[in-house]
C-alpha cells in the first residue's frame, strides 16, 4: 500500500483550526485540551465562580434564594456545611420611633434591657395590679388619717415624675434646667395650698423665669430648646399637679380628690376591659396601637356612671352634672394617656421609667391623672360649688 507523503503541520494562527480539523483538539468544546501524545498531564483548571446577578431596582434588602447548583458551582460548595449557611441571611429592620410609627410596633427602650413577661395588654398584669392596690392604699390613708399627709405623698410624687421626665427628655437630645423646676414645683404645691389658685399661677411663672436664666450660663447653643423643654416640664407635671392641691382647699376637699382619682380609676379599668373584650378599631394606631374605640366608650361608660353617683349621693348635685363631669374626666384621661404617647413616640422610649413593676415609671400613672385634676377642678366647681 503507498504510504501518503508527509504532510507539514501548520504554524501560528492556523494551527489550532487545524489539529481541530484532525479531531485532537475542538475549540469550541467546554472539555479543556486533549492530553497530547508523550506529554505529562496538564492539571485541570477550576471553573471561575459565577458573576453576582444586578440588584433588582425598587427592592434593596429584600433576601435573595440560594443559587440552584450547576455545572459552575460544583466543588464551590463545602459537603459538609449546613443548608442554612449556604444562603445571605435576610435584612431586618429595628424598630425605631419613626418605623413605630410607620408599622405600629412600639419601641423597647427599657432602663433595665430586660424582657418583660406581658399579656394580651402588653402589661404584667399581676404586678401591675398590686402596685396600683398599693399606691391607692396609701393615697388613701394619706387622705383619711391627716389631710395635710396627701401634700407631702404629691410633692414625692411630682418630684419624681419631674427625674424620670427630664431624664427622658435628656436621652432624647434635651437639656431641661432640672434644679430651678424641683425647687419650683415645691413652691407650686406649697402657694397652691396657702394661696389658692393666683399662688400657683404666680410659683409658675417663676419657675420658668428661673428656668430661663439658669440656662443662660451654658452659651447660646440650644438655649431656646433647652429652655422650652424645661418650661413644658414645669406647666406638665407641677402646674397641673397643683389643682389637685386646689381640690384639696374646701372643707369637703377630701371627698373631692377620692371622686377625681375614683374616676380616673374607673376610666383606666372601663376602656381596658372594653378594649380588650370588644376592642377593633383603633383610635390612633400610630400613638398607641392598643387603644380603641370601643375602649373609648368603655371609658365614657363607666365615668359616666361613677360621676352620676358621687354627684348625687356625695355632693348632692344633679344627676346630668355627674354625667357632665364623667364624660369630661373620661376624655380628658384618655387625651393625657395620648399625649405623654405620643412624647415616648417622638423620644424613642418605652416607658418614663421603671420605678412600678408593671407600670413603668411614676410618671407613666401620672399621665392620665395630671389633666384630669384641671378639669376635675374646673367641672366640680360649676355642678358642685362649694
Amino acid at each position: 500500500m503507498p504510504r501518503r507523503p508527509h504532510r507539514t503541520e501548520p504554524a501560528g494562527p492556523a494551527r489550532e483550526p487545524a489539529r481541530g480539523q484532525a479531531g485532537l483538539f475542538d475549540a469550541n468544546a467546554d472539555a479543556g485540551p486533549v492530553l497530547r501524545i508523550g506529554q505529562p498531564p496538564v492539571p485541570p483548571v477550576p471553573p471561575r465562580p459565577p458573576l453576582p446577578a444586578p440588584p433588582v431596582p425598587g427592592r434593596v434588602g429584600q433576601h435573595r434564594p440560594p443559587p440552584v447548583p450547576g455545572p459552575e458551582t460544583v466543588g464551590l460548595q463545602r459537603e459538609d456545611a449546613p443548608a442554612d449557611d449556604l444562603a445571605d441571611p435576610p435584612l431586618t429592620a429595628v424598630p425605631d420611633a419613626l418605623g413605630a410609627e410607620a408599622t405600629g410596633v412600639e419601641p423597647i427602650d427599657t432602663p433595665s434591657g430586660a424582657p418583660r413577661a406581658t399579656g394580651r395588654a402588653g402589661r404584667d398584669m399581676a404586678s401591675a395590679i398590686g402596685v396600683g392596690l398599693g399606691l391607692g392604699a396609701v393615697i388613701l390613708a394619706a387622705l383619711l388619717i391627716w389631710r395635710p399627709a396627701f401634700l407631702l405623698v404629691l410633692t414625692a410624687a411630682v418630684l419624681i415624675s419631674i427625674l424620670e421626665l427630664t431624664g427622658a427628655l435628656e436621652r432624647g437630645g434635651h437639656r431641661p434646667a432640672r434644679t430651678p423646676v424641683l425647687l419650683g414645683a415645691v413652691a407650686m404645691i406649697a402657694l397652691a395650698w396657702t394661696r389658692g389658685p393666683s399662688g400657683l399661677v404666680i410659683a409658675f411663672l417663676l419657675t420658668a423665669f428661673a428656668a430661663l436664666l439658669w440656662r443662660l450660663g451654658e452659651g447660646p447653643v440650644g438655649y431656646l430648646r433647652d429652655a422650652s423643654a424645661a418650661v413644658f416640664v414645669a406647666l406638665y407635671v407641677p402646674l397641673l399637679a397643683g389643682f389637685a392641691v386646689l381640690l384639696l382647699v374646701p372643707d369637703d376637699g377630701v371627698a373631692r380628690v377620692l371622686a377625681f382619682i375614683a374616676t380616673v380609676v374607673c376610666s383606666d379599668v372601663g376602656g381596658f376591659a372594653a378594649g380588650v373584650l370588644f376592642g377593633k378599631h383603633p383610635m390612633a394606631p400610630s400613638i398607641s396601637p392598643k387603644k380603641s374605640w370601643e375602649g373609648l366608650a368603655g371609658s365614657i361608660t363607666a365615668c359616666v356612671l361613677i360621676g352620676t353617683l358621687l354627684a348625687t349621693l356625695t355632693f348632692h348635685a344633679a344627676w346630668w352634672g355627674g354625667a357632665l363631669y364623667g364624660v369630661a374626666i373620661a376624655l380628658t384621661a384618655t387625651l393625657g394617656d395620648l399625649g405623654e404617647s405620643l412624647i415616648k413616640r417622638d423620644l424613642g422610649i418605652k416607658d418614663m421609667g421603671n420605678l412600678l413593676p408593671g407600670h413603668g415609671g411614676l410618671m407613666d400613672r401620672m399621665d392620665s391623672l395630671l389633666p384630669s385634676a384641671v378639669v376635675a377642678y374646673l367641672v366640680l366647681s360649676l355642678v358642685a360649688p362649694t
